[in-house]
């Protein structure tokens, strides 16, 4: 905190009145809101160095191309604190929050979330339009590797836990086609990683980014999937796919569309996303007990229950097992005192 302190200062030419630790969530990182003579800003303080530089490497290319981020205003000599601009209070997380449980959106709430997935497509390519992606953290791109670790996450953080017994070979043999198949995409465009509801900010009616330090180049159905599939948000089916359709529009002024392709690959990346999403429930929830993320497990197994309604044809022990997760589990764990409210 007392770097952020004289961060301020140094910037300012006067002390902050007023410190507050702002809510954590997931991310080991900190940020404060800062308040005084100087102005008001977000200081964040990392916990790791090459996150930082990604963080800072793709916020000048979002404000490069008047995609709103926050601007940076101080870097400390180690490169581990800065300060940013406060884009105030309006997280559409919070924002749509009191319609959630019943999908009843006002029409500025409706008009924030077109607005939002209108600009998808502007941020996944002129983000990646010549950016150095060797600076992404903690890798460049959607790879192999970063398939493995997050079908791991499900099979280790969530799936071992519930006590479920499983085919761990034949299960294995679905992630390895799987793998494959997510990896199939073309063009240097930006992959969000995490391109949710939390991670955007209404500023003056305008949707602004913030958290997109763990981006990488990757295929654009997957930041798609990641907002439309939230648990956290749990949008209707319609409401899906009327939104579906503002980013198809929206895209095909980067690209042309061939619909077929696109939902065959969305759909196969909504079930990587969601499995990545359920591993982090289950460390986040089951392990750390944080109700915040133990809340959404009842919805992400709802998540499940409706997207292998359609079995996938090249997974069918992985559909096979998610179906039995979502209708056979009572939410018993493992874990010694923790169980889920189904």
């Amino acid at each position: 905190m007392e770097r952020l302190i004289r961060l301020y200062e140094e910037w300012s030419g006067s002390r902050p009145e007023r410190t507050d630790l702002l809510p954590l969530s997931g991310s080991a990182r900190k940020y404060y809101r800062l308040s005084g003579a100087g102005g008001t800003v977000i200081g964040c303080i990392g916990t790791n160095l090459a996150e930082n530089r990604a963080f800072l490497a793709l916020d000048a290319q979002f404000c490069a191309h008047a995609l709103h981020a926050p601007q940076v205003y101080a870097l400390s000599a180690d490169g581990m604190a800065y300060l940013q601009e406060d884009l105030g209070g309006g997280q559409l997380f919070e924002l749509l929050k009191p319609s959630l449980a019943d999908g009843s959106f006002s029409r500025e709430q409706l008009d924030w979330l077109h607005d939002t997935i209108a600009l998808l497509p502007a941020v996944q390519f002129k983000v990646g339009g010549g950016f150095d992606w060797s600076v992404c953290f903690p890798d460049r791109e959607f790879n192999a590797r970063m398939v493995d670790f997050d079908l791991n996450y499900f099979k280790y953080d969530f799936l071992k836990l519930t006590g479920l017994e499983f085919n761990e070979i034949r299960l294995q043999d679905d992630f390895d086609r799987l793998r494959a198949d997510a990896l199939d995409f073309e063009g240097d465009t930006f992959m969000y990683r995490d391109f949710q509801a939390r991670n955007v900010m209404i500023l003056d009616g305008e949707p602004c980014f913030i958290d997109f330090q763990g981006g990488r180049r990757g295929p654009v159905q997957y930041d798609l999937a990641s907002f439309l599939w939230n648990a956290g948000t749990h949008f209707s089916a319609p409401l899906r796919r009327e939104l579906e359709l503002v980013y198809l529009r929206a895209l095909d002024v980067f690209r042309p569309v061939d619909e077929k392709q696109f939902y065959r690959q969305y759909r196969l990346l909504t079930l990587v996303r969601l499995l990545q999403e359920t591993g982090a429930y289950g460390l986040r929830g089951l392990v750390e007990r944080k109700q915040l993320f133990l809340d959404c497990i009842p919805t992400v197994l709802g998540c499940f229950r409706e997207l292998t309604a359609e079995p996938f044809e090249r997974y069918p022990y992985l559909t096979e097992l998610l179906q039995r997760l979502a209708g056979e589990w009572d939410g018993r764990t493992l874990l010694p005192g923790v169980e889920v409210a189904l």
